[in-house]
């Protein structure tokens, strides 16, 4: 009676199991629905609402990855894309870079993303800032924040730059999708009155954005703008945990601004140079 009753359990198990994925696999293949499983980009704009995604593929989960994408990317640019990831996380750049610029001229913004930093860092490929720029052009215009980002930062460190009011309009609708790095810069952008007024309030609210989301930088520009009473009211105690939090994170600037709370008082020489603090 108990065998039965377990063996009961386990095809009521299974029933329930395949019961759970076949409204999936009855629209897509089991391979896809693996390859999302181990390598799904959770910021990816193509990705289903009822995929987790992973941050990280998981290198004991690479081989399995590739060998379920390979399949599944046939007919789908988001497994296509999702190859190119597992075939990064290998560190097998030259396949990932190939597996990115199929996704990409299939329409993946994500791949234009990731191809597009390859090509401005010379990872795994010739390094390449024109075409680069053209691939974050292509995802910003698209609506993907890393698009969007990545063109500003491209801009920002050397690049061709972009129109400061068409920048800080880009982000805003960046900033809309939640994304941290967005949030960040179009809060530098208000701070310094870049393409647009200058407004403490509004900046304030970008930081506090993205330091909710554990952005180093603006948890610094948090802790700066708390301790000056910028854009709002002014919280000693409020600004030391932001800066606390940057520190943690690896953030030099706010290891530096923390030793300046801590000691605040400076020791000059007689060039008036600094010399070391003086700490209570």
């Amino acid at each position: 009676m108990n065998k039965r009753f377990g063996a009961l359990s386990a095809a009521c198990l299974l029933a329930l199991v395949i019961g759970a994925m076949h409204s999936r696999v009855a629209a897509q293949s089991a391979d896809e629905v693996l390859c999302d499983r181990v390598a799904a980009d959770p910021d990816d704009p193509d990705k289903p609402k009822d995929v987790k995604g992973v941050g990280a593929i998981a290198p004991a989960d690479v081989a399995i990855a590739i060998k379920f994408c390979r399949v599944a990317a046939g007919k789908s640019r988001r497994a296509m894309y999702e190859l190119g990831r597992a075939y990064a996380a290998g560190q097998q750049l030259p396949e990932a870079a190939g597996a990115y610029r199929k996704a990409a001229d299939k329409g993946s913004t994500s791949a234009m993303v990731e191809l597009g930093t390859m090509l401005a860092n010379g990872t795994g490929v010739a390094k390449n800032a024109d075409e680069s720029r053209k691939l974050f052009e292509r995802a910003a215009a698209a609506g993907n924040p890393r698009g969007v980002t990545s063109l500003a930062a491209l801009s920002g460190s050397g690049g061709v730059p972009l129109d400061p009011v068409k920048e800080r309009s880009m982000l805003a609708k960046a900033a809309e999708a939640n994304s941290p790095e967005a949030e960040y810069q179009l809060g530098l952008m208000y701070a310094n009155g870049t393409g647009g007024p200058q407004d403490d309030v509004a900046a304030r609210g970008m930081f506090e954005k993205a330091a909710a989301q554990n952005h180093p930088d603006a948890l610094l520009w948090m802790g700066a703008f708390a301790q000056a009473g910028r854009g709002g009211p002014k919280d000693s105690s409020a600004a030391k945990s932001y800066y606390e939090r940057a520190a943690a994170l690896g953030n030099e600037d706010a290891k530096a601004a923390l030793k300046r709370i801590e000691c605040p008082y400076v020791i000059k020489d007689k060039r008036g140079n600094a010399v070391s603090n003086l700490c209570f």
